[in-house]
């Protein structure tokens, strides 16, 4: 793992966003282990997480072409805001946009907050974890609705790396579709690897998730 990535994983373990038990998913799934990005609910948290996707961004290539960086309402307005934020610390100033859940029918109007995209705008999408990748589609979806945008590439805290609609993961389905990177700043496997190696999880909690992967993953 590159320095900022174990410096995630210590991010994840230190506000609970990533926690390890029993848990059912949205899906209806039982899962050994939840990440919930809403812990990180404080300025050096969300700070923190804002460096690491522009980190990510900037290990992909993909700064010097990002004009927006946009996150699907709730849990992506502090993402984007955050990444925008930290990638203008490092130099590079870019917008940042979220869509709101009702169009505005009164000021300036519209279903975008920030910088709205249009015609040629070259945009990253950033979001919390891959799972079945709902919400992703829908923000590619609803960006490429305002004009000629090119979604460029999608930034994730977290890749379950959980089978999606056919025997690939999620991540790479996602990847095809949008003919676009997607790009978690750590996946699962990655993360309790990590974690086992320094003690802080048993050789079991690792094996659970790993087994999880093993049952869920691509075939």
């Amino acid at each position: 793992m590159e320095p900022y990535q174990r410096e995630f994983v210590d991010l994840l373990m230190s506000f609970e966003v990533l926690r390890f038990g029993q848990f059912t998913l949205k899906s209806g799934r039982t899962s050994p282990y939840f990440v919930n990005a809403g812990q990180l609910r404080t300025g050096t948290a969300i700070a923190a997480l804002g460096r690491a996707f522009a980190q990510r961004l900037a290990a992909a290539g993909l700064v010097e072409r990002t004009d927006i960086v946009f996150g699907p309402s709730y849990k992506g307005v502090p993402l984007s805001v955050a990444t925008a934020s930290a990638l203008a610390s490092a130099g590079t100033d870019v917008g940042f946009s979220f869509d709101r859940k009702e169009a505005k029918d009164h000021g300036e109007g519209g279903v975008f907050v920030g910088s709205a995209p249009t015609d040629g705008s070259r945009v990253v999408i950033v979001d919390d974890v891959i799972t079945s990748g709902r919400s992703i589609r829908e923000a590619a979806q609803l960006l490429q609705a305002a004009g000629k945008v090119d979604v460029i590439g999608v930034v994730v805290a977290v890749d379950r790396q959980e089978r999606g609609r056919g025997d690939q993961t999620t991540l790479h389905e996602l990847a095809a579709e949008l003919d676009a990177p997607v790009l978690p700043v750590v996946s699962i496997t990655e993360v309790v690897d990590d974690l086992a190696e320094r003690g802080s999880i048993d050789a079991a909690q690792r094996q659970a998730v790993l087994d999880h992967v093993a049952a869920h993953g691509a075939r």
